[in-house]
């Protein structure tokens, strides 16, 4: 037996599910890492030798990268741009968006796993690995689903 989503009567007389619990959730998930993203990536791009945010160039051996200005546009881009397009998308209900998270999640889990192999072991990486499957695991849920207009990866 499937329960039906909590609906609410817009004005063209559809019946859409509402924002609740997991969605709320799963959207303050993006808009922080998305503003983590932006601050982050912002500093490393104003001073690639790490210095605003007092991260040494030393994190870098190991790495293909001399400073972090290559780290920081990745950084800006993918965790702080996309994850608020995508967060404005599912604000907007608009199905794109949860394959956009559910990609942003798996994304930052990936990136966090290959900095841990690159630079080795920080409190952070644990912190933003576990949001980033968080987000995940949010967009697979059936409420978020059913919110975003999918099903298990199929626009309905």
């Amino acid at each position: 037996m499937e329960s039906r989503p909590v609906t609410h009567r817009s004005g063209d007389g559809r019946g859409k599910p509402r924002r609740h619990g997991l969605v709320w959730i799963l959207l303050a998930f993006l808009v922080l890492l998305g503003i983590g993203g932006l601050f982050g990536g912002v500093a490393f791009v104003l001073a690639p030798d790490g210095d605003l945010l007092r991260m040494p160039t030393t994190y870098l051996e190991g790495t293909p990268f001399s400073d972090f200005l290559i780290p920081g546009l990745l950084l800006l881009t993918l965790f702080g741009v996309f994850p608020l397009v995508v967060t404005v998308g599912l604000w907007r209900r608009r199905p794109w968006a949860w394959f956009g998270a559910f990609a942003v999640g798996c994304a930052l889990v990936i990136f966090e796993i290959v900095e841990y192999l690159l630079i080795g072991s920080d409190p952070q990486q644990v912190l933003w690995g576990a949001i980033g499957g968080l987000i995940a695991v949010l967009c697979i849920a059936p409420s978020v689903q059913r919110y975003s207009g999918v099903r298990w990866g199929r626009v309905t």
